[in-house]
């Protein structure tokens, strides 16, 4: 493990900077919890501050030396005072030691855990602050006594006092990469934010635990938590101090509440005495939150129940979790996850008979997509002579938990007990999607065809029919599941789960197809009936979640892809460890963040993906292609070819769906890695083919991808009666009369006018692009109109490169070939005294500094600006901003 480097705390660090530097203040002091970094903050301020101008000193009080006399400053103070001085003298003593040390500058006095100082310390402070020279900064941890002269410091104005909150999300994922030297998984980092409720201390103990354990694994470059937490000794002594010693009843408490959060606070009170309840929460160890008219009890922070459930026998474990279930049945269990709760209790505490009861619970874990819970409680119930149904949903699960192999022989063990076409129809459904999707097994589609045509029953068989309808999409049997998906639709005996999964099906035909409208108005339908489908077939979830990521990609709604990034689904799937939901919203994340130019958090995500999916091949092909993509928006074509080959050899051979994506990957990794002559045949192909499969939707992006490449004239698709072929223009001309959206007659604007070479047009189509945040794309509409009047040495240029630099202030720092046909070819010399008269510095003046003659600085000015296409100094700092990486002032 790396440094504990110091992340995040910029807005307070620069306020306790501010603090100092303003002369009217006297001071800053932080509150804050043991560990939330307040030490780290103060010694960061200090260590910023030029010793030239501030006289530092900073002490640690400690309990070591509360009890002495000036111990708290000892290290600031002479080791012998005069003596004979009364205490007022003593004080004035130490004021006039700490001038004559500062010798003129301002004195800045940080102490650390101040609460500690002795008495005669915390006058001296308070004496110190009153000083017009003299800045106090210090920590406090919150809940201890202050002594009365520090506490003063706020109360006369003399310092500001502020309390130093946990670190946000963002700032622990910004730690813990620090920390492991490399990024974490989006999931990881919000559990590991939500175990340590953003205290640095209390993660960098956990991250410790984790990777000294082998609990950390790093997956291409990504850090991923496997979920199993390990405290470390020191940790756990950290937590038994905070907790303290606790009184028989009031542990009783909170091991009720460890065992049992959320616990209804009536539901407590009948369990344990009132009086302990309420001792428990005046000393922090647990908490009341109202939830709607409920009230209920949690821990204080999540590691207490850590360690307070480690550390119970495992015999009164036994005897509280029974209890628990008991007190919930008794009540009624009319809270809504009661069931799940309460069939936990009962599993854990040996009391579970029912297979009823756990087999309901494995249904409404798995509807939560919480896969490790749903497999422990739907094996328990085939172990509980749940039969055939619990062997079917364990089988489901097994599926989702990248088991399928097990899954397979879960539902071999029970074929006999197949009485009835209802259960047929679900082995049959089941058993097929195991084999298909989970073994890659595309004779499945035609086996489950056969056998749905033995079943007589129209429900039953239009199950079947809704299964095989989605496996041939996947094949890409398009007509066949369209026909496949409207007759179960046009059957009333059909299931709602059946039927909507139908609907899945033809919602993503639509989306490939480009009929938007029709796609959205589906996945609604199948949303809306979310609460009917959902205990019956939680998986059906993917399905809408791929039609209608598919239609956001391809119609170009990024606004639509943060939605469901961040709906409920992403943040279940992520908790419950349903790696394919987690894996593909990840992919959609990066999508959307490439497409803003935000390659960073592009390439983050899509790392994300292909770990989370490293055992599953049914998204991971998709996932390293748009890794692929994502390295090359860094420029990274090395990486890309590496991750291009890896898409290869994951692709799953029964989601033949998703491999156009894959192959404009493809052709962007041969473009990007000079090979313009064979990325353009290959995305030519590729538009010819999905023309041929009616995928007009798709085939507008890969022919966008084809005027990206400068290829806005290559001629595509068929010989027509004229005896020509269409170009690449004129085919996206066409697809706008098929193409729903506002999308698609842009990309043919954009083919358009660079097929024209018309500037002007190519930057309202810039402007256009803007707009829906397809950043990339405005940058390369924008650079390919400079192209051209840089080389005409046009007056259109100086705007033009104003626009560009705008645009790529909204970006990392990125390449794309029209970018790089854009990028001059200016020598390390040209680069410095460019950079310098752009930053207003005189020619003779650079002349000077850099040891040259006045006509040498103009020779490369002038060659600098014929490169640049521009006429004066004027527009020189714009064209220097429009060099992706290149800042526009001088480079030292």
């Amino acid at each position: 493990m790396s440094r504990w480097s110091f992340v995040g705390r910029t807005d307070e660090l620069s306020r306790l900077l501010a603090a100092v530097h303003d002369e009217q203040g006297h001071g800053l002091f932080f509150s804050g919890s043991a560990g939330v970094g307040k030490s780290r903050l103060l010694r960061e301020g200090v260590a910023a501050l030029p010793t030239d101008r501030y006289a530092l000193s900073f002490v640690a009080a400690s309990t070591a030396t509360a009890a002495l006399p000036f111990g708290g400053l000892a290290p600031v103070l002479p080791a012998e005072q005069p003596p004979g001085l009364s205490p007022a003298g003593v004080l004035r003593w130490g004021v006039e030691v700490l001038q004559e040390q500062a010798a003129g500058r301002r004195i800045v006095l940080a102490i650390d855990d101040a609460h500690l100082l002795d008495p005669p310390s915390a006058a001296l402070v308070h004496l110190l602050a009153r000083a017009e020279n003299t800045t106090v900064l210090g920590t406090l941890r919150s809940g201890e006594q202050i002594p009365l002269p520090i506490r003063a410091l706020w109360t006369d104005d003399l310092v500001t006092h502020a309390e130093l909150a946990p670190l946000g999300p963002g700032e622990t994922a910004g730690l813990l990469a620090a920390l492991l030297a490399g990024p974490v998984d989006s999931v990881s980092a919000e559990r590991l934010f939500r175990l340590c409720a953003g205290n640095p201390l209390l993660l960098r103990e956990l991250v410790l635990a984790a990777t000294t354990g082998g609990e950390m694994v790093r997956t291409y470059g990504l850090w991923r938590w496997t979920g199993r937490l390990e405290l470390a000794p020191s940790l756990t002594d950290l937590i038994d101090t905070r907790i303290g010693r606790l009184a028989p009843g009031v542990r009783a408490v909170v091991e009720l509440v460890a065992f049992g959060e959320p616990l209804g606070l009536r539901l407590l009170d009948r369990a344990a005495d009132p009086a302990d309840v309420e001792v428990a929460e005046e000393r922090g160890l647990i908490t009341v939150v109202p939830d709607d008219r409920r009230v209920d009890v949690r821990l204080a922070h999540p590691l207490y129940g850590e360690v307070i459930r480690r550390r119970c026998p495992v015999s009164r474990t036994r005897r509280l979790q029974a209890q628990l279930a008991e007190r919930v049945e008794l009540a009624g269990a009319r809270r809504r996850g009661d069931l799940l709760r309460v069939a936990v209790w009962r599993l854990d505490s040996g009391t579970a008979q029912d297979p009823g009861l756990l087999l309901q619970a494995a249904v409404q874990a798995f509807t939560r997509y919480d896969v490790p819970l749903a497999t422990r409680l739907a094996r328990a119930a085939l172990d509980a002579d749940g039969g055939y149904d619990a062997a079917e949903l364990l089988a489901t699960i097994l599926m989702f938990g990248d088991r399928p192999t097990e899954a397979i022989g879960v539902l071999d063990a029970v074929a006999g007990d197949i009485a009835c076409e209802h259960r047929r129809s679900r082995w049959l459904t089941v058993r097929g999607m195991v084999s298909y999707w989970g073994l890659s097994e595309q004779s499945t589609v035609d086996t489950i065809a056969v056998a749905g045509q033995a079943l007589t029953d129209p429900g039953h068989q239009a199950r079947v029919r809704a299964f095989e309808a989605i496996m041939r999409l996947h094949g890409l049997d398009v007509d066949t599941a369209l026909r496949l998906g409207r007759s179960v639709l046009d059957r009333p005996a059909a299931s709602v789960a059946a039927r909507e999964l139908a609907r899945c099906t033809i919602a993503h035909v639509d989306a490939v197809q480009g009929r938007f409208r029709a796609s959205a108005t589906a996945i609604d339908r199948v949303q809306a009936e979310a609460a009917n489908w959902r205990a019956d077939m939680p998986y059906l979830q993917l399905a809408m979640e791929l039609a209608r990521g598919t239609r956001l990609a391809l119609c170009g709604d990024l606004a639509g892809i943060d939605a469901i990034v961040a709906d409920e689904f992403a943040d279940q799937a992520g908790a419950g460890d349903f790696r394919l939901g987690t894996g593909y919203l990840s992919i959609l994340q990066a999508y959307a963040a490439r497409l803003r130019g935000r390659g960073d958090d592009a390439l983050k995500a899509s790392l994300g993906a292909c770990a989370v999916l490293a055992t599953s091949r049914v998204f991971a092909g998709l996932a390293h292609a748009e890794r692929a993509q994502a390295a090359l928006l860094r420029g990274d074509v090395a990486t890309a070819v590496t991750a291009m080959a890896e898409a290869d050899r994951t692709q799953a051979p029964g989601m033949a769906v998703l491999r156009p994506w894959l192959e404009q990957a493809r052709g962007a990794v041969l473009a990007a890695g000079g090979d313009l002559t064979g990325a353009t045949r290959q995305l030519c192909e590729l538009a010819d083919r999905l023309r041929a499969d009616g995928f007009a939707g798709h085939e507008a992006l890969v022919l966008h991808d084809l005027v990206r490449l400068g290829q806005a004239t290559a001629a595509v698709g068929p010989t027509c009666t004229d005896g020509n072929r269409r170009t690449v223009a004129q085919r996206l001309a066409e697809l706008c009369e098929t193409v729903d959206g506002v999308l698609a007659p842009l990309l043919a604007r954009h083919a358009r006018a660079a097929a024209e070479r018309d500037g002007a047009a190519l930057l309202e189509v810039a402007d256009g692009f803007a707009k829906l945040d397809l950043t990339v794309w405005a940058v390369d509409a924008t650079a390919t109109a400079l192209h051209g009047w840089r080389r005409n040495r046009s007056a259109s240029a100086a705007a033009a490169h104003e626009r560009l630099a705008a645009l790529l202030t909204r970006c990392d720092e990125i390449r794309t070939p029209a970018l790089d046909a854009l990028r001059p070819t200016l020598s390390d010399r040209e680069l410095e005294i460019a950079g310098f008269a752009a930053a207003g510095v005189t020619s003779r003046a650079i002349a000077s500094r850099l040891f040259l003659s006045h006509r040498t600085v103009e020779n490369h000015l002038q060659r600098v600006y014929s490169k640049l296409g521009i006429t004066s100094r004027a527009e020189l700092g714009a064209a220097l901003r429009a060099i992706p990486g290149h800042g526009g002032g001088p480079a030292g």
